[in-house]
């Protein structure tokens, strides 16, 4: 019995790239100052400030569908192919903007037609494959999809093995799990012999400067932006779209932490991505 395999959902996630646009920004900055209720200025703590920016990113920007876009074989496309599926999403455009019959009815005589001419082009160009498969020239395209499929066979998106200390093989999600655990804790743990502190040394009792707003300015000037958010999900751009609110908030904040010896708890969170 051949089941179809479900598509795995992705997180729905805030659109913060439409910052880059001017008019996105300035939009954001309002929605913003009105869920502060007419401030400028930003909450003293992290936890409100962050809810407040991310609810508000959310309104004013938007979220992704959450849904994950299959891959389509197109690799046997040729030009009448890609002429009607071109003819036939400029009469779905036609037929969206004006519903009269014959709007429906070319558009539907244009689906036909493309899974037709799709039929032909796929049954002919797999014809032609299996015909090369067959001569010595077509070796090269056989190891190809062999490798191919090799690297689909791996578990790349998720680690459904591994060993443990002793090298027996871990199934289960739980252990699998565990020892992950076990390695990261000892990785992030083990003293660097290198950097192991000279006995003997007598440690100097100093005070440390207050972080200033124009070291806030230039590293926020330096911070690139369109990189993956955290688990906080708060981007660079939220920060450069803020501009002097922005760092008077982060200057405070800072010296705040610096001081206390403490930092937020979802700051404390990460996710780590074994690669193969």
């Amino acid at each position: 019995m051949v089941c179809k395999t479900k598509t795995s959902k992705i997180e729905k996630k805030t659109k913060w790239w439409k910052l880059k646009k001017e008019e996105c920004c300035e939009e954001f900055r309002q929605k913003l100052r009105q869920a502060l209720g007419g401030q400028v200025v930003l909450p003293d703590d992290w936890e409100t400030t962050a809810e407040v920016i991310r609810e508000t990113g959310r309104k004013v920007l938007g979220v992704s569908s959450g849904r994950r876009k299959e891959d389509k074989e197109t690799w046997w496309w040729n030009e009448e192919v890609q002429d009607s599926i071109q003819r036939k999403r400029l009469a779905k455009k036609k037929w969206d903007m004006d519903r009269t019959e014959e709007n429906r009815q070319e558009y539907k005589e244009l689906q036909l037609r493309v899974k037709r001419e799709v039929s032909k082009a796929k049954q002919k160009a797999y014809d032609e494959l299996y015909t090369r498969l067959d001569t010595r020239e077509g070796e090269k395209d056989l190891y190809r999809l062999a490798r191919q499929r090799d690297r689909d066979g791996k578990d790349v998106q998720q680690v459904r093995v591994i060993k443990d200390r002793d090298g027996r093989v871990l199934t289960s999600e739980e252990s699998v799990q565990r020892r992950w655990k076990e390695y990261f804790e000892e990785l992030m743990n083990e003293e660097n012999e290198r950097e192991k502190r000279v006995e003997g040394v007598n440690s100097v009792e100093q005070k440390v400067d207050k972080i200033r707003k124009d070291e806030v300015r230039k590293a926020l000037k330096r911070m690139k932006s369109g990189k993956a958010v955290g688990l906080d999900d708060m981007p660079m751009e939220v920060w450069k779209c803020l501009g002097e609110a922005a760092v008077e908030f982060l200057t405070s904040f800072f010296n705040r932490v610096l001081e206390s010896e403490r930092m937020p708890e979802e700051w404390r969170r990460s996710v780590l991505v074994p690669i193969f």
